[in-house]
């Protein structure tokens, strides 16, 4: 079950774009429950292979990238657009072990909204 945004937030600095390959994704929905703005819901349609599939509200999304680090199979991207340009973030692919996570330049509304193992 994943954390519903409230009306009383101020508009962001910062804005995610979340991109999932929506063919490799097998539904296993630990990205909602790792989405603290709701920005992820499940699909009613079901992908090649059978599965629902993450889909994203872009609306929501602040860039955070606690998506693309728990996904297991590494198929979701998140990209953070400042007003000045649009940058790539996280992308998490070929998952076989442990991994270690760098995220360059964080705001401290990322780190006050991470979840850490």
């Amino acid at each position: 079950m994943s954390t519903k945004p409230t009306e009383s937030k101020k508009p962001r600095k910062i804005k995610g774009k979340t991109v999932v390959d929506i063919e490799k994704c097998k539904g296993c929905e630990i990205c909602t429950t790792a989405c603290k703005e709701g920005a992820i819901t499940m699909s009613k349609d079901l992908n090649s292979k059978g599965y629902k599939y993450a889909v994203i509200v872009d609306d929501l999304c602040t860039g955070c990238t606690n998506c693309a680090v728990v996904c297991p199979d590494g198929v979701i991207n998140v990209y953070r657009e400042t007003t000045k340009k649009k940058e790539l973030v996280a992308t998490i692919s070929n998952v076989q072990s442990s991994i270690n996570v760098k995220i360059d330049n964080p705001s401290m509304e990322d780190l006050s909204k991470m979840d850490y193992v």
